[in-house]
């Protein structure tokens, strides 16, 4: 298993940007596909992007495409969000998700979670 922790959540207005951070450490860190998740408050946790291990393949959730980014840094267990001309709808907590299996759209919850970065988008 490997632990995550997310960073860089914060207030912002409609039509602005936040791009946040996800690093994972621990055992076999590299061979882990990894991805961003959300929840709204009373909602189920939901997809939003993923990266499969070698960072060739990204998924998107429709309501974030063209929006938000997806990529790995340096080193490759640092994985981003860029996200884009947030809207209200964007609000939740983000979660960082670390697993061996890809992070396909419809794929079961699984894998290693961090505590989360809330993100508050205003109109």
């Amino acid at each position: 298993q490997v632990q995550v922790l997310e960073s860089g959540g914060g207030l912002v207005q409609a039509g602005g940007s936040l791009r946040l951070s996800c690093t994972a450490s621990g055992r076999a860190v590299f061979n882990y596909n990894m991805g961003w998740f959300r929840q709204a408050p009373g909602k189920e946790r939901q997809f939003v992007a993923s990266m499969n291990v070698g960072g060739g393949t990204t998924w998107y959730a429709a309501s974030v495409e063209g929006r938000f980014t997806i990529s790995r840094g340096n080193p490759p267990s640092i994985l981003y969000l860029q996200m884009n001309s947030l809207k209200p709808e964007d609000t939740g907590t983000y979660f960082c998700n670390a697993r061996t299996r890809n992070i396909e759209p419809a794929s079961e919850l699984e894998g290693s979670w961090g505590q989360g970065t809330q993100v508050t988008v205003t109109s």
